[in-house]
């Protein structure tokens, strides 16, 4: 059954057959490039620090407000 709050629901199936966790496999798979191969989204380091915050923020990071840019980037790779 679709959950209507998944923008793409095979990538959430594959992430959770590899062991993710709902909650990270629903993050990932309602990424604005879930789903697109080839490294189309650039590397975080061309991302402003407000382009880095809204995707913290996206993500569910905490603390990003105190954070800087290269903060962010590592928070967003580890999360």
């Amino acid at each position: 059954m679709p959950n209507p709050r998944i923008k793409n629901e095979d990538q959430y199936e594959a992430l959770r057959d590899k062991g993710y966790s709902k909650e990270k496999a629903a993050r990932i798979a309602n990424t604005p490039n879930s789903g697109k191969k080839g490294g189309k989204a650039a590397p975080y380091e061309e991302w402003t620090k407000a382009e880095l915050y809204d995707q913290a923020k996206n993500v569910g990071i905490e603390g990003r407000s105190s954070m800087n840019k290269k903060q962010l980037i590592n928070a967003l790779r580890n999360n």
